[in-house]
């Protein structure tokens, strides 16, 4: 057998012999208080070696450690048909990304090609430490390759993350994937599950299901009702039940969330119709709005006169974060029209709130239409040269150049997000996708460990960045865990900045004047030295 101890920035392909992981400071990772300080250990065995392993650990942080394996998932579409020069991969194939949890000790890996496995490290305590990672034939009981990891925490955490961080929460997925009732128990309770896994990913704010998000669902065709604010119509009058609504407020506050999105008022793509919303009546429950009645609707003004002041009451006393409202996600620059008229419908309304929308055409902020534009990566120039510093996000068509977090692009790519929030000021990010587990439009629900595509529609990892473990819990992603490591940069830096000054902060990490949104290095061991180099820094202004 074959082994290397690899940095966390590392993707084993299979055949190639991957990049040793480097000693940085005297250590092969290290962080703050709270960092989850993650390595991996690639292996190669041969055909006649048999394929189960036993992990063995020793060392005082042996109890924080936990062992993933990393897993290949079906990736049918890779990339773009003219993709840039740093894709790892572009066609169909099995691609690293799924970290199962090694539970008892043995893992099973594969024979002939290079494998990995992903070692975590959890809330050790401060100082350095060894960590011995021992690879055992489970059958014959055969020493196969030992490693010590050089590890190091500094005694201080870092300060939360600065800025709004929202990757889209889609509550369908879980009472579907999972076959249970909606807003029964069993889905409360993978609910909160799920939230508490994207807190750790330092997601802040969370998309709330005030009615079913109107997001990424084919005209006439309506995803599972989740609708948390019961709707009733009695005597043309309505009134609001909100006591799901502050379940999940207690959720939300309990693990740490600081941010609420209120759904979507209008459908994707022009904000043409109305979301999808039941209505109790005499008669029953009622399919009221949807694709079915337009945007400009007085009878969705009637509804809306009713339901938003209740919100807005509601939100003020019970809820101490920020409330962000979103009109429509993704107009395209032929569309301000109809944006403006649904806008219109509910602008008195919501006077005074912060009303946040994706999209890219400049016209829509230089015309005062949104109120805060959030950018797509690889259309934020405009924005900047007009002295703007605005929100961004990336999704399948930011496939060029810039940021994102495909499982057919290297690591790196996905990590220097933090830096570049951080040079340019950006007071948010925002990502469609924790847990979209749905074919493209919603048609039909996906098995994420089967298709990373949502049926071709996007790239692999574009619609999740966690699977649907077994029993109930996420399994996560390296790309999860890289991403996390983005904002643990954006937060060092953040505190640097405070310490020092901005522009010192900003010197470490702008390579030498040349790094923007869509040009920016490659190199693994610039970004780590970078992050230590930060560190130091840190370290030394408070000793100071």
């Amino acid at each position: 057998m074959q082994s290397v101890l690899i940095d966390s920035l590392e993707k084993v392909l299979g055949e190639a012999v991957p990049r040793p992981a480097a000693l940085i400071g005297g250590a092969h990772a290290s962080g703050f208080l709270g960092e989850v300080l993650s390595l991996q250990v690639a292996l190669r065995l041969e055909a006649d070696e048999g394929p189960d392993l036993r992990v063995e650990l020793a060392g005082e942080v042996a109890g924080s450690t936990r062992i993933h394996a990393v897993r290949r998932v079906p990736v049918s579409s890779a990339a773009p048909e003219d993709p840039d020069e740093h894709y790892l991969v572009t066609e169909p194939g099995e691609y690293p990304d799924l970290l199962e949890p090694v539970t008892d000790g043995v893992v099973r890996v594969g024979q002939g090609i290079w494998e990995a496995l992903w070692i975590d490290v959890v809330d050790a305590a401060p100082g350095a430490h060894d960590l011995t990672i021992t690879l055992v034939d489970a059958a014959g009981g055969q020493v196969l390759a030992e490693h010590v990891l050089q590890l190091r925490v500094h005694e201080h955490r870092l300060p939360p993350l600065s800025i709004t961080n929202t990757h889209w929460f889609h509550v369908d997925s879980l009472s579907t994937y999972y076959d249970v009732e909606v807003f029964s128990e069993e889905h409360w309770e993978l609910i909160e599950t799920y939230l508490r896994s994207a807190r750790q990913m330092d997601v802040n704010s969370v998309l709330t299901p005030t009615w079913t998000p109107p997001l990424d669902t084919a005209e006439g065709h309506t995803r599972p009702f989740v609708q948390l604010v019961g709707i009733r119509e009695e005597g043309g009058e309505y009134s609001f039940d909100l006591s799901r609504l502050d379940r999940w407020l207690e959720i939300c506050r309990r693990l740490g969330f600081t941010g609420l999105e209120i759904a979507h008022l209008f459908t994707q793509w022009g904000a043409l119709k109305t979301p999808a919303i039941q209505v109790q009546t005499a008669s029953g429950l009622e399919h009221r709005f949807g694709w079915h009645v337009s945007a400009t609707s007085p009878d969705y003004r009637r509804l809306m006169e009713s339901l938003i002041p209740t919100l807005r009451a509601h939100l003020d006393e019970h809820w101490d974060g920020r409330v962000l409202w979103h009109i429509s996600d993704e107009p395209r620059e032929h569309q301000l029209e109809d944006y403006s008229a649904a806008k219109a419908q509910v602008a008195d309304l919501l006077e005074g709130a912060e009303v946040v929308d994706a999209l890219s055409p400049f016209a829509f902020a230089e015309q005062g239409v949104v109120d805060t534009p959030i950018v797509a990566t690889n259309h934020v120039g405009p924005f900047l040269e007009a002295g703007w510093h605005p929100w961004v996000y990336y999704c399948v068509s930011q496939n060029r150049d810039v940021a994102n977090r495909f499982i057919a692009l290297p690591s790196v790519r996905n990590r220097v997000l933090g830096r570049q929030l951080f040079a340019f000021e950006a007071p948010g990010f925002l990502h469609w996708g924790f847990n979209f587990w749905w074919a493209q439009y919603s048609l039909r629900p996906i098995d994420p460990f089967e298709d990373t595509c949502s049926g071709g529609g996007f790239f692999g990892g574009d619609p999740f960045v966690v699977y649907p473990g077994p029993d109930g819990t996420p399994w996560l992603s390296l790309r999860y865990r890289v991403f996390v490591q983005a904002m643990a940069d954006h937060r060092a830096l953040t505190w640097l900045a405070e310490l020092t000054d901005r522009a010192s902060a900003t010197a470490l990490i702008d390579e030498g004047g040349t790094l923007t949104y869509s040009s920016f290095s490659y190199d693994v061991e610039e970004h780590l030295r970078a992050r230590h180099a930060v560190d130091e820094k840190i370290l030394a202004a408070l000793e100071g």
